[in-house]
């Protein structure tokens, strides 16, 4: 029935039972697994030269959280014999990227949390997950 299954992951324990789903409907349809990790840009303020941060040093910091998410998922996915691929990638908006990413891999189903961390965003402008849901082409799985 499917064929390429993308699970976005952010590492919450949330995000860990739509892995856990993603995993078992791979190994149980054969299908093969993509995890995407989504990187916030660096913060540039127009306001003041003075960031809290060095761009770098935010950058590597990003890699190493997005790089340990992906890992924990190519983990868990070796453990159940199921082919995975991971990619990270830097986005303003993470709905799009997973969109995006689904496309390029040929995903036929998205599988995604309820609810992510995206802090006040989430509560202002709604969640990924629902923007997801919103502008896929294809089916979107949301494990609660």
């Amino acid at each position: 029935m499917y064929t390429c299954i993308l699970v976005p992951t952010d590492g919450s324990d949330i995000t860990a039972k739509a892995v856990g789903t993603a995993i078992t409907l791979a190994k149980t349809f054969g299908a093969r697994l993509v995890t995407l990790a989504v990187k916030e840009p660096f913060p540039y303020s127009a306001v003041s030269e003075m960031q809290p941060i060095p761009p770098q040093e935010f950058f590597d910091a990003q890699d190493r959280i997005a790089s340990q998410h992906i890992e924990q998922v190519k983990t868990l996915c070796a453990a159940r014999g199921v082919a995975c691929t991971a990619a990270t990638v830097e986005a303003v908006h993470p709905w799009e990227a997973i969109i995006e990413h689904g496309k390029a891999e040929g995903a036929d189903l998205i599988v995604m949390a309820s609810h992510g961390r995206r802090g006040m965003a989430a509560l202002l402008l709604g969640s990924e997950t629902q923007k997801v849901l919103t502008h896929s082409s294809v089916p979107v799985l949301v494990v609660r």
